[in-house]
């Protein structure tokens, strides 16, 4: 009763009514009177309508099924002691105990007798029954109409209990109960779970059998639903219930055939209701039984079966015909067999599907005929005949393989006829139907199959071979798979899912019948397990078929496609049936852990990760014991190869295990992204990725989206630090199809890169035997035939050639084609259309254009070419355009060399009908079909151009090539140049191929050069480039300076210029779009969205134009009402538009709308791919998350996390490109994003970022914007960006002043309301870091503005590095303060208060290296310079300090290697204490690194000083227990014997020596471990942070090239010193040359590569050279001793003399004549004035600048153009600034080489350095070399723009670093040239001779040190600025303009000695 009184307020009042009729009896009458009393006053309540006011909350699904359990139990058990069970059972809990609740009311109804129970009572039982049983399944919220998985035996109680409710007398057991009971057990099966089984089903089946024939209608249709239900739950489970239903079908067909007709009529309805609930395969037996009641002779039943059919049509919203059409074969064929004795039958199902019986007839003889004839049924056949008005022998021809099929399966022994020669005419097909026979279902239908020997004694001319079945179907396997795969996609007419299941079995029996040998055709089952797999209705069967194919093959070959089934089995997993599941674990299984077993974990690589499929644990853990050694970086490495796979699905998977990692493992994947160079792994994971999103077929949507998703993740990386390594591998075909082997070789291009690939990779069954087919040419072509495969037995056998082709193939390429060799594909192809020319106008898709015109050169093509590219017809038709453009080029290239004046013609119009489609206005084609046709055709100018370069360089040798390049051009070549320069460079602007347009424009400013002309307009697309176009133009017009001012970020200046543009043309939409482009830059939204509304107000019809930037402004500003209107208004799907719908989405917070609008903005931004919009996608989606998350986070928790977000987004941002463009939009974002999602403290710090990232841009006007945005938000220490931009707007001592008055006023004060005013004591671990910054920035404008005693600056100095003491910037500027105020201390001081200087500096340096590594090169080399020059210092060497300061030195323990050239440099130090500590660091050093330091120590261990000799033997003998050293020393020595024989190689030496006869003691040594001296394997590389340097940082590259063998030719080279070539073939493969040179000192060299290293190092530390990608060629350089070593030799470079030379003898113009001795031998005699005359007039206009021209024929692709350009200005300028710096002289033609690669710069030859060119007999006057020609390199600019910003960037980085430097050189003066000891004995010779009686040694040092002298004064900015000017500091740029004129002067080029070449 407690129970009954606590439920009383959440029962209805039907369970009240029951409860209190039980109540109410005798029973409970006396002690119910309470509860009688509640449940009358809340049946008054419920039926006023008022709510129970202690129980307002709507009933849980919990209280829901207590309501229905208590009334059941009330209901059957009156006894007051039944109700206790409720307490026990349902009383306390929480959870549905639904088994339980099952298990009582199945043993209670089991005892439980009805009798006495009247109907009412009975029918509230089972009430009860029905409402209980949906809380007991589910949650009340869910739907019922399927179910739940649990596995409750609901179906067996509600049985049970049933079973005794309708035991009773008819008056007990009305019709209304049994209609209720079947309702119940409706019910019951409709949650039945399908992990049951089908027993309890089968059962219930029975009696509702019983039910159907009841005399009461109402009862059958009951019965009749239960049955649906059934059919429904059937359907669900799938195959294994199908011959179930099919019983009931037959139940079906029998009661219609045999029953009264209510029956039938009851029937009739249930069969039309199964057809609404059952898919295909019961829809159409469902159809099929109402139509065979069409012609019943009862009218009711005749109309009730119309009826149902039509209900079935409006159901599935089809016509009758189209509901009957995918069974028309069946429906068909049951109505002809009946059309004699039923003709009605036919006539009703005509008129249903509105169709005349002839023409059903005629429609359908595909399906009828065949049966028709295997029957003999002359009669039907004959009348058939009649209408049709045909013959039945024509009938028979034509269905001859059908009705042979039939024919055979009913003759025993072949019949009495002979149809051999009929059986082979259709073999195919024939074969095809027996094997789809064998995929039946029924037994005595796959019985026939065993007439197949018949079958296969007709199909040929002998007797059957003893091999069996199994090899005479292998022998048709391809046709077979090819017939299997047409009715799959109903080629041969529609079918049915029936048939279609039917036919995947039928291919299951084949695979038994072949065996193992079935591998030959799996790609092609492959792609049709994989396509079928994703169709619901054949995914069971499919799954058995694979099953059954994986068995069949070998081990290997199971292996082989692991990786596929994985993916796909795993793609569909959850749309799987439970027994399809079940048949996926075991297909994954099989391979996983039966065959992956016994076999190398490798083969296994492939296989997916399944760990989220439970049901697969026992898989997923096999998979975790292979990889569990794999790293982060294997794992990502093998990620990278199955995103590459040509499978889908396997790209698919693969892509899905890439972004988990990248969830998962990002600190790996921001290691890989930071640095000065990002690490070549993310560069091929991007490339990769991009390569994924770009494929162009069917289903790429899943792998596009996530593509983008892991690119966003990635984030926009810098391009400058990224290597991304693409490359072009398209061939080029020189000889057009002339030369057989270059025409078979490319046909093998064609099949390997090409054909496999797609035939793989596709799911479109019909393409891939389009594919087959050419494939099949392809290897008739290459001359591969089925010999290949076997050494004899055939007639014909391959040659040893195609051999030798066959065998280089990749293997996979092997497995797709060789079933192929045996293949007999034909292709009808239809007649070539009559074509419209130009082609382009008439076609509205890009997709539709590139089809027709590549067909149409197909057709054109000629000779072999035509026999390549026919079989390609049917393909290029297909919807993956591909390959159609990967064949154009080819086509087009075809048709220009072989083709007539007239095709040529019409190749030219089809170009430049698209480039004058990208200018036209007025054009009507999409904005898809012109960008991407414009693409093509620029790749097909490219392809022609690298022809036009490679048939040059075939042709001979460069002379000869130059001379006939200008007379006889191919026609390619010619045609090509009638191409309009003007057209092709707008289009190509338009397109923005930038770099294209501006090498056409550049083309036609050239030949109007030569005409003479001018008015050229100049466009760039260079930042730089446009700052050199600036100088060119006298008086640039307002555009011109729009574009300057743009392109370089004025946007002030931009915004004026466009304001004034529009006051003359107000009504012009591109200057208003131009104005709001600067405003949005600016930042200045506000300004923005008020000129966009004043505008639209003028001119509404241009708000689709402008809504971009409205709507940008509207969520910037945070007006979000005002974004909502305008993106409801628009359908637009542009950038702008879709990121405003993400905004809004995660401002509403609805998780799905969210997850839409992600996905739909990654869809949209990444087509192309932007890469910056998908990661400013994935940086929001990064905030929202947090957002969410934050909210179940604690205080602690939340720290990290938000600490940890924005740690995770600075990252992000330093990895992108360091500019103004593109860091802007991500903060802009960023603070929309954390605005939205309520984390208001971060968008100060934002503010900041971009504050500082203007300033450095020099937007000026941004940056006081982005600092009072800051100041708004009240971010601590936004002045510090404040006191920047005052400094860098050139007020350096305002902004100390307002500096430090912020530090004065911030000290010691809180936090106000309304300033910035900071409480230092406050938030110590964030601020200090701040103050301590704030403290160094003071202490630095402190010292620079001398203004401030040492004292002062002191204090301010250990403030800052008190407040933070692990910092490496403070340290470091700390110390280099303390080592000038050294510098600048008086003598008399340096004693005693100088040393504790240079303590607390060597303190300072090394704890700058302790904390990270940003400053190492500036560091350490001053740390040595320091400590060993003090340690020569007799007077010093003995002090405290300098005791400490070795101390301190010893102490510090990494670095060094830095150094190294300068530690080794001073082994023969003085101080015998000092050189302890340094042998120390050479020995630590040595062994952390030997194999490096080991060749930049050889020169010391064989110096010719016996010193250092001594020294460093010393050191190497006590590393030599180590194995490596001992090696090395080995190598070491025979490396000298070699410089030995090269050194006494007399005049007459040999041209070419042997490396094993002539030097056998080097030749045994390899292949040796020593890595190859290479420049980029002796460059360490620090770790990418300037935090404490990461103790798993390798300074090298792995896998470094070790010395694998010599090549055994050594060339002599023939000058004076004889040096010798030696190749030696890395372990890699790679071959490097090295050059030996015998008596040349190259200490010089190797020392200029180290300083060439280390301003590399600078560059690449600098954002701006970076993004100029500015550095210096260097190379390898070893040296043995003081007089031989070895040089690397720079290979694909050329010197600059022999690119001129062939220039100008091409134009016949020799070099140095006759003419030219006299006009130098008279300006030899003149003025400086007068001989820059001469030289201008007379000189110069012989030899016109002709450089241009290699770089146009050299790259003749614009982008390899451009980009090789710029690489030369850059590459020189860098190289002129170092030269100058270093005084390098001798700079001709000859010692400038270029890198035919890239077109950079690579200078040779350092022997004329520290001006000894000034020295010379005719001294050399200008500081670097920028002739003529070298300025016609550089472009139309010349020396201006990209030149002179270079030299600039790196002239300041050089003068800024220049202590660093200096430092680097010190081994000049510590180990002094060889050339100084020579010069310093002539001076002392000298000297004693004028002075004999007082001799006086010359210093070595100091002659090295004056040497440098000249170095530190250039470096300082000292130079003359005019000839009689006594040198002063100049500025930077000044500087550089300086030496631009020295080297351009006329009269200093013309007094350079003539050898120099000064006219080139």
């Amino acid at each position: 009763m407690i129970y009954i009184s606590r439920s009383i307020p959440i029962l209805n009042a039907g369970t009240l009514d029951v409860v209190k009729s039980v109540l109410a009896s005798a029973v409970f009458s006396d002690i119910a009177r309470t509860e009688l009393d509640a449940i009358e006053c809340r049946l008054v309540e419920l039926a006023s309508g008022l709510p129970n006011p202690s129980n307002t909350n709507v009933r849980s699904p919990y209280q829901l099924m207590a309501e229905r359990l208590l009334a059941l139990l009330l209901s059957i058990f009156p006894e007051p002691e039944e109700t206790r069970w409720i307490e026990s059972v349902l009383g306390q809990g929480t959870n549905f105990p639904g088994t339980t609740v099952c298990r009582f009311i199945r043993e209670r109804f089991s005892q439980k007798s009805f009798v006495g129970y009247d109907a009412q009572q009975r029918a509230s039982v089972v009430k009860v029954l029905l409402e209980l049983a949906c809380p007991l399944s589910h949650d009340a919220s869910q739907a019922c109409s399927r179910p739940t998985g649990q596995d409750l035996p609901l179906l067996s109680t509600y049985h049970i209990a049933i079973r005794q409710i309708i035991r009773g007398t008819p008056d007990e057991v009305t019709t209304a109960v049994r209609k209720l009971g079947n309702q119940a057990l409706s019910s019951a099966v409709r949650h039945h779970s399908l992990d049951l089984g089908l027993t309890e089903v089968d059962d219930l089946v029975i009696d509702m059998y019983q039910s159907l024939v009841h005399k009461d209608r109402a009862i059958r249709l009951s019965a009749g639903q239960v049955l649906v239900e059934i059919m429904s739950f059937y359907n669900r489970v799938g195959q294994i219930s199908w011959i179930r239903a099919e019983r009931i079908f037959d139940k079906f067909y029998e009661l219609l055939r045999d029953a009264r007709d209510s029956v039938k009529e009851t029937v009739l309805i249930t069969v039309g209701r199964v057809g609404r609930v059952t898919t295909a395969n019961f829809l159409s037996v469902a159809i099929s039984c109402l139509i065979s009641r069409l012609a019943d002779p009862n009218p009711a039943l005749k109309g009730i079966a119309y009826m149902q059919l039509m209900s079935l049509a409006n159901f599935y919203g089809k016509t009758p015909y189209k509901l009957l059409d995918p069974y028309i074969g069946e429906i068909a064929r049951y109505l002809v067999a009946h059309w004699s004795h039923q003709p009605a039958l036919l006539l009703e199902t005509c008129r249903l599907v509105s169709q005349e019986p002839s023409e059903f007839i005629s429609g359908t003889l595909v399906y009828t005929l065949p049966l028709l004839f295997a029957n003999r049924n002359k009669v039907v056949i004959d009348k058939i005949a009649q209408i049709s008005a045909s013959h039945r022998r024509r009938f028979f021809w034509t269905f001859r393989r059908t009705s042979l099929l039939k024919f055979f399966s009913s003759q025993t022994n072949g019949g009495s006829i002979n149809a051999q020669t009929l059986a082979r005419s259709c073999i195919v097909e024939l074969l095809g139907t027996f094997v789809f026979m064998l995929g039946s279902e029924e037994p005595k239908k796959v019985q026939e199959v065993s007439q197949i020997r018949p079958c296969e004694r007709y199909g040929r001319k002998r007797n059957p071979s003893p091999e069996g079945v199994g090899k005479f179907l292998k022998s048709h396997i391809l046709g077979l798979i090819s017939y299997l795969v047409d009715k799959l996609q109903g080629i041969q007419g529609r079918e049915t899912m029936a048939s279609k299941q039917q036919t995947l079995r039928g291919l299951g029996a084949l695979i038994n019948h072949v065996g193992p040998e079935i591998s030959i055709v799996a790609p092609q089952i492959m792609a049709t397990l994989q396509v079928t797999l994703g169709v619901p209705e054949l995914s069971d069967v499919t799954l058995e078929s694979w099953l059954t194919f994986l068995k069949t093959l070998d081990s290997t070959d199971t292996l082989a496609h692991a990786g596929p089934t994985s993916a796909s089995l795993v793609s569909y997993w959850q749309s799987l049936t439970p027994h399809g599941q079940g048949i996926a674990g075991s297909l994954l299984r099989y391979v996983v852990l039966d065959v992956g077993s016994g076999v190398d974990p490798e083969n296994l690589d492939d296989v997916v990760d399944v760990s989220f499929i439970e049901a697969l644990s026992d898989v997923q853990t096999r998979l975790c014991s292979i990889r569990r050694d794999w790293s982060v970086e294997d794992k990502l490495h093998r990620l990278l190869e199955r995103v590459s796979s040509d499978s889908l699905a396997v790209t698919l998977q693969a892509l899905k295990e890439v972004k988990s990692l990248l969830d998962e493992q990002r600190n790996f994947f921001q290691c890989l992204a930071s640095g000065d160079f990002f690490d070549s792994l993310i560069g091929r994971a991007l490339r990769i990725l991009s390569s994924a999103a770009a494929r162009d077929v069917d289903g790429i949507e899943d792998i596009r989206l996530i593509a983008f998703e892991c690119i966003g993740a990635i984030g926009a990386l810098d391009p400058d630090r990224l290597d991304l390594g693409t490359s072009d591998s398209r061939p080029i075909v020189l000889r057009d199809f002339a030369d057989e082997e270059e025409s078979i070789q490319f046909a093998m291009h064609l099949i390997k890169d090409v054909l496999v690939s797609a035939f793989r990779s596709t799911s479109d069954m019909g393409y891939q035997t389009n594919l087959a087919y050419a494939i099949q040419e392809m290897l008739k072509f290459c001359q591969f035939n089925v010999s290949l495969m076997s050494s004899g037995g055939f007639t014909t056998s391959a040659s040893l050639k195609a051999r030798n082709r066959w065998n280089r193939l990749p293997k996979h390429v092997l497995e797709t084609i060789t079933p192929l060799l045996e293949s007999r594909y034909t292709m009808k192809e239809k007649a070539v259309p009559a074509f419209d020319l130009p082609i382009y106008p008439h076609y509205e898709t890009y997709r539709e254009w590139l089809q027709q015109w590549t067909t149409y050169l197909i057709s054109e093509a000629k000779g072999e070419a035509q026999k390549i590219f026919q079989p390609f017809r049917s393909v290029v038709r297909n919807k993956d355009v591909g390959v159609a453009h990967h064949l154009l080029p080819h086509l087009v290239l075809h048709a220009l060399v072989s083709g007539n004046e007239e095709k040529n013609w019409v190749i030219r119009l089809e170009i430049l009908a698209i480039l004058q489609d990208q200018v036209n206005e007025d054009s009507l084609s999409s904005a898809d079909k012109k960008f991407l046709s414009a693409q093509v055709v620029f790749m097909l100018l490219d392809h022609l151009n690298k022809w036009v370069r490679l048939t040059r360089r075939d042709l001979g040798d460069k002379k000869g090539e130059t001379k006939r390049s200008r007379g006889s051009r191919s026609g390619a070549s010619e045609r090509l140049a009638r191409i309009d320069a003007v057209p092709h460079g707008k289009g190509a602007f338009q397109c923005k191929a930038y770099a294209r347009s501006l090498m056409s424009y550049e083309r036609h400013l050239a030949s109007l050069r030569q005409q003479d002309g001018n008015g050229v307009e100049i466009q760039s697309y260079e930042p730089d480039g446009m700052e050199g176009i600036s100088t060119l133009i006298l008086s640039p017009t307002l555009e011109h300076q729009i574009r300057q001012h743009e392109s370089t970020g004025r946007w002030t200046s931009a915004q004026s210029c466009w304001e004034l543009r529009l006051q003359q043309s107000p009504d012009n939409l591109d200057y208003h779009i131009g104005l709001l482009r600067c405003l949005r830059n600016l930042g200045h939204y506000d300004t923005l969205r008020t000129h966009v509304k004043g505008v639209l107000t003028r001119n509404p019809g241009w708000k689709s134009s402008l809504l971009g930037f409205e709507v940008e402004g509207a969520w910037i500003i945070g007006d979000w009402n005002d974004v909502q209107v305008l993106v409801d208004g628009s359908d637009a799907s542009t950038p702008p538009i879709v990121m405003a719908r993400l905004l809004l989405a995660i401002r509403e917070g609805d998780s799905k709308d969210i997850v839409h609008a992600l996905s739909r903005a990654r869809m949209t931004l990444g087509n192309p791919i932007a890469v910056l919009n998908l990661h400013l996608v994935h940086e929001m989606e990064l905030i929202h998350r947090f957002s969410t998350e934050q909210m179940q986070l604690d205080t602690t928790r939340l720290s990290g996390a938000q600490e940890d977000l924005t740690s995770r987004l600075n990252i992000r941002l330093n990895s992108t490109l360091p500019s103004f463009k593109t860091r802007e939009p991500i903060l802009s974002m960023r603070r929309t994003a954390y605005g939205i999602s309520g984390l208001g403290a971060e968008i100060g710090r934002s503010w900041l970022i971009s504050a500082k990232i203007a300033r450095k841009a020099g937007h000026w006007q941004t940056a006081y914007s982005a600092i009072l945005q800051a100041q708004e938000s009240r971010t601590a220490f936004s002045l510090m960006q404040k006191v920047r931009l005052i400094r860098a707007t050139g007020e350096p001592l305002r902004a100390l002043q307002e500096l430090e008055h912020y530090l004065q006023t911030t000290r010691g004060q809180s936090r106000s309301s309304d300033s910035e005013v900071i409480d230092l004591t406050e938030d110590e671990s964030e601020l200090k870091p701040l103050k301590a910054k704030a403290q160094l920035l003071r202490a630095r404008w402190m010292e620079e503005s001398d203004r401030y005693e040492m004292t002062d600056v002191h204090k301010v100095f250990n403030q800052a590095t008190e407040l933070w003491q692990k910092w490496e910037s403070g340290m470091f500027y700390y110390g280099k303060y303390q080592d000038r105020c050294f510098d600048g201390l008086p003598s008399t001081d340096r004693k005693i208060r100088g040393l504790r200087m240079r303590l607390a500096t060597v303190r300072c340096f090394t704890k700058a290296m302790k904390y990270g590594n940003k400053f190492i090169y500036q560091t350490v080399p001053r740390l040595l310079t320091i400590w060993l020059d003090m340690g020569e210092d007799a007077a010093v060497n003995s002090d405290e300090c300098f005791t400490k300061i070795t101390a301190e030195i010893s102490r510090t323990i990494s670095g060094w290697y830095t150094a190294f050239p300068q530690i080794a440099s001073r082994v023969g130090h003085v101080h015998a204490p000092v050189f302890e500590v340094l042998a120390r660091l050479i020995s630590t050093v040595i062994k952390e690194l030997p194999q490096q330091t080991l060749w930049l120590f050889a020169s010391v261990v064989k110096s010719r000083n016996a010193i250092r000799e001594s020294r460093g033997r010393a050191i190497l003998d006590r590393l030599k227990v180590s194995a490596f050293v001992s090696n090395f020393c080995a190598h070491r020595c025979s490396s000298e014997k070699s410089s030995c024989i090269s050194e006494n190689a007399g005049p007459d030496a040999r041209v070419t020596l042997s490396m094993k006869r002539d030097i056998p003691q080097l030749a045994k040594l390899i292949p040796s471990p020593l890595i190859v001296p290479l420049q980029e394997s002796l460059t360490a590389t620090l770790p990418p942070t300037s935090s404490a340097v990461n103790s798993h940082h390798q300074p090298f590259p792995q896998n470094l090239p070790t010395f694998h063998s010599f090549s055994d030719d050594i060339d002599v080279m023939r000058t004076l010193a004889k040096p010798r070539k030696i190749t030696i073939h890395g372990s890699n493969g790679q071959t490097y040359a090295f050059l030996g040179k015998p008596k040349d000192d190259l200490r010089k060299d190797a020392r200029l590569m180290d300083f060439n290293s280390i301003i590399n190092k600078i560059l690449n530390m600098n954002s701006d050279s970076r993004r100029r990608q500015l550095y210096i060629r260097t190379y390898g350089v070893v040296t043995l001793n003081e007089e031989c070593g070895f040089i690397q030799w720079v290979p694909d470079t050329i010197p600059i003399r022999s690119v001129l030379v062939p220039l100008y003898e091409a134009r016949g113009q020799r070099g140095w004549g006759s003419e030219l001795i006299a006009i130098f031998e008279r300006i030899k005699k003149t003025s400086d004035n007068e001989a820059g005359r001469i030289f201008a007039q007379e000189v110069l206009p012989i030899f016109p600048p002709v450089f241009h021209e290699w770089f146009l024929e050299t790259f003749p692709e614009p982008s390899a153009w451009l980009a090789s350009r710029l690489a030369y200005s850059r590459s020189a300028a860098v190289m002129s600034m170092v030269g100058f710096i270093l005084g390098l002289g001798d700079r001709h033609c000859e010692n400038i080489l270029l890198d035919t690669n890239t077109g950079s710069v690579v200078h040779v030859d350092f022997n004329c350095l520290f001006e000894k060119g000034k020295l010379l007999e005719v001294p050399e006057r200008v500081p670097f070399r920028l002739t003529q020609n070298f300025l016609d390199g550089l472009g139309i600019t010349g020396a201006e723009g990209v030149f002179r910003i270079a030299c600039e960037i790196a002239m300041g980085l050089l003068r800024e670093n220049k202590d660093t430097l200096m430092t680097v050189l010190d081994p000049f003066i510590h180990d002094p040239l060889v050339e100084w000891e020579d010069e310093k004995r002539k001076m002392e010779l000298q000297v004693n001779r004028r002075h004999a009686h007082n001799k006086s040694p010359i210093n070595i040092r100091m002659l090295a040190k004056n040497a440098l002298s000249s170095i530190e004064k250039k470096l300082r900015g000292m130079h003359r600025t005019g000839r009689d000017r006594v040198e002063k500091e100049v500025s930077t740029s000044n500087l550089v303009q300086i030496l631009i004129q020295e080297a351009t002067d006329n009269a200093n080029l013309a007094k350079m000695y003539p050898g120099w070449a000064p006219w080139h």
